[in-house]
């Protein structure tokens, strides 16, 4: 099948300088939008964040705050654990950590 047009075949000799380039450039993203900044501190300052506080603190609906969670999730920044009905949310600090050293490279 033809790739579309300005796709791009993922090179197979970067190794491992390709993944970590693809990271902060997906962290950068999330962090871009400065209200997905804002819930990340408010993460980062507890050990574990509530959904539902989450949700009392920001003025926005629960599926826009779906989305900003689903989003610090996919590039790493948070891991989200369910329990029963409520959903708990941490802050991976080993992986914020890594984006800033590669960004302290620059």
């Amino acid at each position: 099948m033809p790739r579309p047009s300005g796709a791009t075949t993922p090179s197979k000799t970067k190794g491992p300088t390709a993944r970590p380039k693809r990271e902060v450039l997906a962290i950068t993203r999330a962090l871009s939008d400065p209200r997905r900044f804002e819930i990340l501190q408010n993460i980062a300052a507890k050990s574990c964040a509530a959904c539902s506080d989450l949700r009392s603190t920001f003025p926005i609906t629960a599926a826009t705050l779906s989305h900003h969670l689903k989003e610090l999730e996919s590039c790493g920044l948070i891991e989200t654990t369910r329990r029963g009905k409520f959903i708990d949310v941490t802050f991976c600090r080993q992986a914020w950590e890594a984006y800033l050293a590669e960004l302290n490279k620059i």
